[in-house]
Order: C-alpha cells, then structure tokens, then sequence
C-alpha cells in the first residue's frame, strides 16, 4: 500500500509516524494491502474552504474523505482508494470535549474516513447501514488502542 501523508498545518504537533502505522494496520485489517491514498492533515480554515467548495458546507468540520472507488469512472483505477482530510485543530477541539488523547482521536477520525473510502456510509442511510459503520469503527478502533470509545 503506497501512503501519502501531507501535514499543510503548523499549529499542532502530529505524530505522522504513528498515523502511518495506524493505516497500515487498518487496511490490513480491512484486506486492502495494495494500492494507494492520501492523508492530507489542515487547519480549520482550509478544511472549510474544502468543505464548501466540494460539499457545499460553508463550515469547518473534523473529516473528509475523497473516494476514488465511486461515482461513474470508479472502476478506472481501482487500486486508488481516495484522500482523507482532517482538520488537526477541529479533531484537537473533540479531543479536549471527549477527554481522550488527541492522537486516539486522530486515528478515530482515519478510521472514519478510511471506512468512508471503502465504501461505508453514515449519513443519509438507514439506522441498520448507520450502525453498520459504528460498529466497524468501534472494531478497528480497539484494534489499534483496545479500548471503545463511548
């Protein structure tokens, strides 16, 4: 698996390796060893130009993600999973709200986006396809940490 991780902020210090380790482990678990993506980590103000400009939000959030593996010319590539943004200063905010470490709660969040490339989705499904990708989040995140978010 060819991974690709931008840090384009300098607010706060990411440990970029362990992200690195993380997804390796994830995609292992997950069965997609081969092919490619990118973590792109930001600030909030670029995660929100990036937010309005693709999805049509005018607003900061913690995740995106870019899956190459949909939409008409999906089958193109299929070795290419996508991109993954996340907003460092936004996932440091939920960190402090949920009192839990800033890093589980990164890797939380490339859990999340790494679902949504491969095809998992929360939002504008039924509660059985919801929970579907909770419960999967919740595996893979005690696959790295061992312990389940609340």
């Amino acid at each position: 698996m060819s991974i690709s991780i931008q840090n384009r902020q300098d607010k706060i210090k990411v440990d970029l390796a362990r992200l690195r380790r993380s997804l390796k482990t994830l995609l292992a678990a997950m069965n997609h060893q081969a092919g490619e993506l990118s973590l792109v980590l930001v600030d909030d103000a670029q995660i929100r130009e990036t937010n309005r400009t693709y999805l049509e939000r005018d607003r900061p959030t913690n995740v995106i993600s870019f899956s190459m593996k949909e939409g008409e010319f999906g089958h193109i590539n299929p070795n290419v999973l996508g991109d993954i943004v996340i907003s460092v200063e936004t996932a440091s905010r939920d960190a402090q709200a949920g009192n839990i470490d800033f890093m589980d709660e990164m890797e939380f969040l490339l859990i999340h986006g790494l679902l949504h490339l491969l095809g998992y989705n929360h939002e504008e499904v039924g509660p059985d396809k919801s929970r579907e990708m909770k419960d999967k989040e919740q595996e893979l995140f005690y696959r790295l940490r061992q312990y389940h978010t609340a």
